[in-house]
């Protein structure tokens, strides 16, 4: 009743998957870190002290810090980015259950950034941009395989139908130095 639905049960018989993938863990980065230094100074002030009546309360702050640690890692573990051929679907939420959708028909142009921190850590963010209204899903942030995500974006709106643009180029050759 309460887990959310598979967001494959969206798409539709006439659809091919292309690529499902989940927010990049960066994403829960700041809370860990949150939660962490929570802990720690807490503990630091309980070791400090010697009063049970504040040993117990400090308890109970800390396991509500681990408590909304655990809700956004829930969050973030049932969140997916789904790819057809067709649409582009963000799915998440575990009370109440959202779905974004781009229909790809609709995309005139797609922007394709990675931070610095980003390279190095192997995310990266898109921006859709349609002609007529606002769309529900307009901005993909913290992508994981970006490159791939790109590709499987620009293939059914700007490529051929039928066949990607990896299997048609030859393999690129290395630059000789010092030759």
């Amino acid at each position: 009743m309460l887990a959310p639905r598979e967001i494959d049960e969206y798409i539709l018989p006439n659809e091919r998957r292309v690529i499902r993938v989940r927010t990049h863990w960066v994403v829960m980065l700041n809370d860990l870190t949150q939660t962490a230094l929570v802990i720690g100074l807490l503990t630091f002030a309980d070791t400090k002290m010697n009063s049970p009546a504040l040993h117990t309360i400090i308890w109970y702050i800390e396991l509500v810090a681990v408590l909304r640690l655990a809700i956004f890692v829930a969050e973030w573990w049932v969140e997916r980015l789904v790819i057809t051929d067709k649409r582009v679907m963000k799915a998440g939420g575990i009370i109440t259950h959202r779905l974004d959708m781009m229909p790809l028909g609709k995309v005139t142009d797609l922007t394709f950034s990675r931070t610095f921190t980003g390279r190095l850590m192997g995310y990266g963010h898109m921006r859709f941009e349609s002609v007529g209204q606002k769309q529900g899903l307009e901005n993909i942030t913290f992508a994981p395989q970006p490159e791939e995500i790109y590709e499987a974006l620009t293939e059914p709106i700007f490529g051929d139908k039928g066949q990607t643009r990896s299997h048609r180029l030859p393999k690129p050759k290395r630059a000789a130095w010092g030759r």
